[in-house]
């Protein structure tokens, strides 16, 4: 480039990047906001970061869940037996092409689990963990957030099935498990769809009287539980709450409201930053 070129570019400032005003509210969010701009174009910083965050997501699928190392610490941790299954879906490319196989157990697992010991009475609680789309998600967040929701007074006077791990499991597959077990309510962990900011986000599912072949309508929900996204103390007593609230109205789903918030206590560092900020 000539030296002529080199001094319209200065005075023109092409190349330089433009800072977006919106740039001090970065801080409150990991979504890809205020990025400035260099010409017409995204400035190539957030250009590369955003390459690498969809690498990550993509990564996050194809990764395979440590099935022993999770239920050794898990039953070295809580004290509960853990038992190892797979689903219908014999490995990840049929998974992630059949999501009704991923919705059932294989033969094997089901006579597992129907040759298990169970005690006389119902199990209270089932967990059910599963890969989902993100094993990363369940092998960084299901041991804490199971720790935290057991350390709470509310968790000692209910009866807590052995703890399950799914291989190439989806959602519905808690019903089959918890159905099998013989508990009376279960709750899914499972990996989150990854996204551009969380490759590892969690989700809890919880199903009042579960069985084969209920749909998602008659599930409550609590989402995100990463944490960047709701901590462990936050996902664990909204679970508190709508455990209790399933047993005490014997019901789940769209017709179970979560109302946690109403009853949580105030935090720190937990204030909207709308109003923080004067937004």
């Amino acid at each position: 480039m000539s030296e002529i070129d080199h001094e319209h570019k200065r005075r023109s400032g092409a190349g330089a990047v433009t800072v977006n005003p919106w740039g001090e509210l970065r801080r409150f969010t990991a979504a890809r906001i205020a990025l400035g701009r260099a010409g017409v174009s995204m400035p190539t910083m957030p250009h590369l970061a955003f390459q690498l965050a969809h690498a990550q997501a993509r990564d996050a699928v194809h990764v395979e869940l440590d099935c022993a190392a999770l239920a050794r610490a898990l039953t070295a941790a809580l004290g509960l037996p853990c038992f190892t299954l797979h689903s219908a879906a014999p490995e990840r490319a049929t998974y992630l092409r059949r999501p009704d196989l991923g919705r059932m157990l294989d033969a094997q697992s089901r006579l597992a689990l129907a040759a298990l010991k169970r005690p006389l009475a119902r199990y209270d609680i089932g967990f059910v963990i599963a890969d989902g789309l993100s094993a990363l998600a369940v092998e960084h967040h299901a041991l804490p957030l199971l720790r935290c929701w057991m350390a709470a007074p509310a968790a000692c006077s209910l009866s807590v099935a052995p703890l399950v791990l799914v291989r190439q499991g989806r959602v519905a597959v808690g019903d089959e498990v918890a159905q099998l077990l013989g508990a009376q309510l279960v709750v899914v962990m499972i990996g989150e769809r990854p996204g551009l900011s969380s490759p590892d986000s969690m989700g809890l599912y919880l199903t009042w009287q579960p069985q084969v072949g209920m749909t998602d309508e008659q599930r409550n929900c609590i989402s995100n539980v990463r944490l960047a996204g709701l901590d462990y103390e936050d996902a664990a007593h909204k679970l508190h709450y709508l455990v209790r609230e399933a047993r005490r109205r014997g019901l789940s789903g769209v017709a179970l409201k979560d109302d946690s918030d109403d009853a949580a206590p105030a935090r720190v560092g937990h204030a909207n930053f709308l109003l923080s900020t004067g937004v």
